[in-house]
This record gives C-alpha cells, structure tokens and sequence, in this order.
C-alpha cells in the first residue's frame, strides 16, 4: 500500500473536534484496509492533516466520508522518511500515563511562571537567599504541576515553562499555583510573588524543548502579567472548561506581535482558608 497526506479546511473546529474526528476514523479504518497513522492540527489556521496507509486516495477519502463527513480538500502521496524529516513522527505518540488514545497529542497549553522582582531580590538578599527563594518557588510550581497532570519543559532561571495536554489542565495549575503562593507567603518573611501566562496551540517540538508562536505568547503574556496575575490568551480563554472566571482585559500591545492581542485574566481566589 502507499503512504497519503491529506489537507482539511476545519476553521471553527476545536483540537477536541480534530481528536474526535481521528478517533472515529481508527473505528472504522480497518473495514476498508486502511490505517490512519498519526494526524496534525493547526488551530489558528484551521486545517488539519492526516497521515494514511491506504491502497489509495479514493480509499482514504471513504473512511473520512463514513467515519464524520470531513472529506479532504487535497490527497497526496508521501514518502515516509521526508514526512519524518519535517514533522518528527509518522505515528500518534504514546499518551502520557492516564491519558486515552483519543485525546489531540498534537495540541498543548503552554504556561510560563515568573518571579516577580527577582533581579531586585536578589541584589537585596544576596545570591544564596535569592536561590532558596527561587527554590521554593520551584518546589512550589511542580507540586502543582505534579497534580495537574503538567510537564515541565525547562526552567527560565526566575521561573518555569510547562506544557499541558488540556486548557483546562493549565488554567486550573495557573490557579493552584497562585494560591500555593498565597498559603507560603502567610508564613515566610520573604513573600514571592509572580505572574502567569498561559496560551494553547500546536508548538514544535526539537530537542526536549517547545518553539512557536504559542510558546512565544505565553511568554509575552506572563510578560506583560501583573503581581499576583495570570494571563490567558483569547483560545485558552474558549478551549478551556474550568470553574475560574475570566475577564477580558484592554487588548495588548505585545513584543513581536504586530496587530493588539486579546487577553483575559483569570482570577484565581481559593476557598476560605487557603
């Protein structure tokens, strides 16, 4: 059999829809011979690609016509290595432990935390206490990440960057760690505080590290956070589904970005006692 890419047109489709669309064409692939390798989904441009095992194209279209409907635009024939070569896989990646098959891999929620004032801190306490705080917040910041289901991606020297497979994940550690924060500085004489960013979309992955416009906006938008402030991007703020409120902040004026970009804050208030 030959080896297909194929384009869709999905503008107004979320990373949920692509995933359930995927899912559905592994249920049924194999009536028809095929197999659906691994598939890519660019949100803010709204197209999606699959990867295909199929004896040929109109084959291929068949299971995406019976599965959901979402007939391709365009079928081509690829080679295997130079699909590898320019996108780094040729099949779904494993899910990470208590995660389903069916969730998007491709899709992430970038989020960056940030010691507010750390250069000032530490010229004020010197190198070995700015590194105990840096520390705890550090100690901070993965237990939260630990028990929402987040991967740390590198440490920034004042903060951490981290990746989720849901919005929903990344808003609800944003909130966690904020409030970890709140409980710490009750009972220290050297409160820290930080900012938060958090945007989702499908960043590049090479050598253990994220690039991309959506790693980049997250960070603009810890940035331009304020003390004690998370920041979200305009699709964090759609994709997710947690209990948090939101309001829409004055639109920003970001480094790199040419046009204003729209952002929400989430507060982040706990339950009496924390």
């Amino acid at each position: 059999m030959a080896i297909f890419m194929d384009r869709h047109d999905l503008k107004g489709y979320s990373a949920a829809d692509v995933a359930e669309a995927h899912r559905k064409d592994l249920e049924v692939q194999d009536e028809y011979g095929v197999k659906f390798l691994t598939y890519w989904f660019d949100h803010q441009r709204g197209t999606a690609f699959c990867l295909i095992d199929a004896p040929d194209k109109e084959t291929a279209q068949c299971v995406h016509r019976v599965a959901h409907g979402h007939v391709a635009g365009e079928v081509v024939e690829v080679a295997l290595s130079a699909v590898e070569a320019f996108l780094g896989r040729i099949q779904d990646p494993e899910p990470p432990v208590g995660k389903s098959q069916n969730e998007d891999c491709a899709h992430r929620a970038i989020m960056f935390t940030d010691i507010v004032g750390s250069t000032e801190m530490t010229a004020r306490l010197g190198d070995r206490m700015g590194t105990e705080l840096v520390r705890a917040h550090d100690s901070v910041v993965r237990r939260c990440l630990k028990e929402h289901g987040g991967s740390e991606v590198k440490h920034t020297g004042d903060g951490i960057m981290a990746s989720f497979v849901s919005t929903t994940q990344a808003v609800d550690c944003a909130t966690a760690i904020h409030q970890g924060f709140h409980r710490y500085n009750r009972g220290n004489a050297e409160p820290i505080h930080i900012r938060i960013g958090i945007d989702c979309g499908e960043p590049v992955e090479d050598s253990n590290d994220l690039f991309g416009t959506t790693v980049q906006l997250a960070a603009r938008l810890c940035s331009a956070a304020s003390t004690d402030q998370i920041l979200v991007s305009e699709s964090v703020f759609r994709n997710q589904h947690s209990s948090a409120t939101f309001t829409e902040t004055a639109r920003l004026q970001l480094k790199g970005f040419s046009m204003p970009i729209p952002a929400f804050e989430c507060a982040w208030a706990g339950p009496v006692g924390i």
